[in-house]
């Protein structure tokens, strides 16, 4: 904070790709991008939890070096680069390495047009996976009443652990694994969804932002055209910015 030529405080400011942005003590970069209305492109990332780090997507060039943006503080006098032909290449690419990692086909998927990972794709410019797809073996776990679990289509966020686990008070989330192994697990003697107390009125039941935990008996109720990425891109859809 710095005194003004009247006396009041003026808000530190940090650039982003070449404008002067305040923040306040103790925000991200991510946050204080998102409070200004600017995009900075995430998806593990969600305002109501603590950051993650874990996909990358939000990375950013500080100061010449590359870090999370959902992780990295800001600071007086940064210089931050974000929407840059070197940037976008990167998070290109580390898009396309999800959707062959696992089994992504948008078409035959509920989540089509509301999906996060489909919209920050089509911002991204991809056209195609580019890599060899992996096609690997997942479960569908459709024995819980109300709620069903597409493993194909997690992309380990740990936005659902996190919400089970501080706003559910359930646990009813991990991760498991190592490496290309990594994989979501449920909390239960079967390790199925239906031996848990999972309810369809959780927050980790509608919080993931691809189609792996869905509601049952209402596939394909929205409309195409309506749905919430159909009216704008991500880009324009950051809490703050302008209509």
């Amino acid at each position: 904070m710095t005194d003004n030529v009247d006396g009041a405080q003026a808000l530190s400011t940090f650039s982003l790709d070449g404008d002067d942005l305040p923040f306040q003590a103790g925000e991200t970069l991510l946050q204080a991008a998102t409070r200004a209305g600017r995009y900075i492109p995430h998806l593990c990332w969600h305002p109501d939890f603590a950051a993650h780090g874990s996909c990358r997507i939000c990375s950013v060039k500080v100061n010449g070096r590359v870090g999370a943006a959902c992780s990295v503080f800001a600071a007086e006098g940064q210089v931050v680069e974000s929407n840059t032909d070197e940037m976008n290449r990167q998070r290109k690419t580390l898009l396309q390495m999800l959707f062959v990692e696992g089994n992504h086909f948008c078409p035959s998927c509920e989540k089509s047009g509301n999906c996060l990972l489909q919209a920050t794709a089509y911002q991204m410019g991809m056209e195609g996976p580019h890599f060899e797809e992996f096609y690997p073996s997942r479960p569908v776990d459709a024995s819980h009443p109300d709620i069903l679990l597409d493993l194909n289509r997690c992309i380990l966020c740990e936005l659902c652990v996190r919400a089970s686990r501080e706003v559910d008070g359930k646990n009813i989330f991990a991760i498991g694994g190592h490496g290309i192994d990594t994989h979501l697990l449920v909390n239960s003697a079967s390790g199925q969804l239906g031996d848990t107390a999972m309810s369809l009125e959780d927050r980790a039941a509608h919080i993931c932002p691809v189609g792996a935990i869905l509601p049952k008996r209402r596939g394909f109720v929205i409309p195409i055209g309506q749905r919430r990425f159909d009216a704008k891109p991500v880009s324009q859809q950051v809490e703050g910015a302008p209509e």
